[in-house]
């Protein structure tokens, strides 16, 4: 089922070779650039025009009224709810371990630097509900900002046909046991270009955080300046580094676990083994029919983002990893320990045959909210992080900045600058 590649006699950079989702934001550019150009001009017209366009329902108002959120959370399945709280506690216990704190550094008897992390005051959280509605994303998005001390937090949802215009009830029920009063029936491009210009219905937001589908992150590309974003974070993909220790049945079901999110997931299997190679196509041919998305989970796996990297060893595999840099990355080998700690381009890593990841979707603790596209060579996941600002504050006294007056006006100079060294000399004795 998964196509080959061969590199074990490749050299050098690989990237070219590897399989890789077809996902151009450049292209969606093009179709989202007039949707920002109209919410910005119309507002809340356009983007109640834009959600009957796209999502086939135009919501009865963008935001979601009160009642909605209380009735949600009400009709929530008791184990979803139980699920969703032990999530929250998880990654709560997670996330406040990441909070920063001022820290002051005396650089000079007189002179300190400090450096305050402040965050930011109003943030727009994108969900999406489009295939899948993605409940998880919510405490994702919310539990991050909250530890952080963001005070204003919303919430965007696209507007669901057969629930009259409303974001999933599951969704909506999560935003109310997180205490998010402020949610919008709006998705895709026009619900970024709400949250960045801010409409009659929604005051504008200072940072958009959540992944989304291209033209999500077309919109956040397009609107970056004008509001702040988390990563172009699209469509997920999964890596699995594996020798031939590992369970073929384990590595087919994490495989069809995150292709079935999209046709246009991709599942990648980087492997120094032809016998697990093809161990695992045995299992997903067993496999794949038998489950609720079939249709889905086939094109994902067949499409040319998906297959598996034959490599030379696994000093080779981690090597095809980095330059891979998956959104998801799990080592099932002989010494995952090992190999785990010599990839240094993943969004996550899953270490061993139990941490599959489904459970970083949901309740390692971890956030799932990641860079995907090869982007985690530079980028990394949501976190505290991703919400605040590093603010340096400095304080000098007369003393300690005459002991570095001269260094200041010669590096003035040397810029041809002299204004600058001025502004040092007039705070000069005499």
């Amino acid at each position: 089922m998964l196509r080959r590649t061969d590199l074990r006699e490749a050299r050098g950079d690989v990237r070219a070779l590897l399989p890789r989702a077809v996902f151009d934001v450049d292209a969606a550019a093009a179709t989202v650039a007039p949707i920002l150009a109209a919410v910005r001009q119309r507002g809340s017209e356009a983007v109640l025009e834009f959600c009957e366009r796209y999502d086939g329902v135009r919501p009865p108002a963008l935001r979601v009224p009160a009642r909605a959120l209380t009735d949600a959370l009400a009709a929530l399945d008791p184990d979803v709810r139980a699920a969703v709280t032990t999530s929250i506690e998880r990654v709560r216990a997670v996330h406040e371990a990441q909070r920063r704190h001022d820290v002051t550094v005396q650089v000079a008897p007189g002179g300190t630097v400090t450096e305050r992390f402040v965050p930011v005051a109003r943030v727009g959280l994108y969900v999406p509900g489009g295939l899948a509605p993605l409940v998880s994303s919510v405490l994702m998005n919310v539990v991050p900002a909250r530890v952080a001390g963001v005070g204003s937090i919303a919430v965007a949802s696209p507007p669901q046909r057969e629930h009259g215009g409303l974001p999933h009830p599951a969704i909506l029920g999560a935003c109310a046991l997180l205490g998010v009063h402020e949610v919008y029936a709006v998705g895709g491009a026009q619900a970024i270009a709400m949250f960045s210009y801010g409409v009659s219905d929604c005051p504008a937001v200072d940072l958009v955080t959540g992944p989304g589908n291209v033209y999500v992150v077309a919109a956040k590309r397009l609107l970056r300046g004008t509001v702040g974003i988390d990563a172009e974070a699209g469509t997920t993909e999964i890596a699995v580094l594996a020798d031939d220790s590992a369970d073929p049945g384990y590595v087919a079901a994490d495989l069809i676990s995150q292709a079935e999110h999209d046709p246009a997931a991709a599942a990648l299997l980087v492997t120094d083994s032809s016998d697990l190679a093809d161990a695992v196509d045995a299992a997903l041919e067993s496999l794949v029919p038998q489950a609720k998305h079939a249709e889905r989970i086939a094109i994902a796996l067949t499409a040319p983002q998906s297959g598996v990297a034959l490599v030379r060893d696994l000093v080779h595999g981690v090597e095809v990893a980095n330059a891979y840099a998956a959104e998801h990355l799990e080592v099932i080998t002989r010494d995952p320990e090992d190999i785990a700690a010599r990839v240094t381009s993943a969004g996550c890593v899953f270490v061993g045959p139990h941490a599959p990841v489904s459970l970083g979707d949901y309740c390692a603790g971890s956030n799932h909210v990641l860079p995907t596209g090869g982007t985690a060579r530079h980028t990394g996941g949501l976190s505290v992080q991703s919400f605040l600002r590093g603010i340096h504050v400095v304080r000098y006294d007369a003393a300690a900045l005459a002991a570095v007056a001269d260094a200041v006006i010669a590096l003035a100079d040397a810029e041809d600058l002299p204004a600058h060294g001025g502004a040092v000399r007039a705070r000069l004795a005499p």
